[in-house]
């Protein structure tokens, strides 16, 4: 089974004052997706989400296989969830209150940005 890191979801009281400030912030900074409730954003290779705190949890995700997600999902008892950009994935908790995404980006419209855009080259 192969996992690697995919991003990191912070939570935030405002999603388009997040994006801007990063925009301004980082150079190279690309807006794959966002409204008004989330946003996905690249800088450098690194993908950060912006989440409201009533909608996810701050998390860090980690990119897996169809397969493999469907594996772990049925070790561990959890529903796999389709998301508005074609991501499936569960949460889990992990120590300290805090969360772990287990995702597969197949069928995003950015499943090859960043860094792991060179491992299929």
């Amino acid at each position: 089974m192969e996992m690697q890191f995919d991003h990191i979801a912070q939570q935030v009281p405002d999603i388009a004052e997040a994006v801007a400030w990063y925009q301004r912030t980082l150079p190279g900074v690309r807006v794959l997706y966002q409204d008004a409730s989330w946003a996905f954003i690249e800088a450098n290779g690194v993908k950060l989400a912006f989440v409201l705190k009533d909608k996810h949890p701050g998390h860090l995700a980690w990119r897996v296989s169809e397969a493999d997600l469907e594996t772990l999902a049925a070790q561990y008892g959890q529903e796999i969830k389709t998301h508005r950009d074609n991501t499936r994935s569960f949460y889990l908790e992990a120590p300290g209150n805090q969360w772990i995404e287990i995702i597969c980006t197949d069928s995003s419209p950015w499943a090859k940005t960043g860094a792991d855009r060179n491992s299929s080259e």
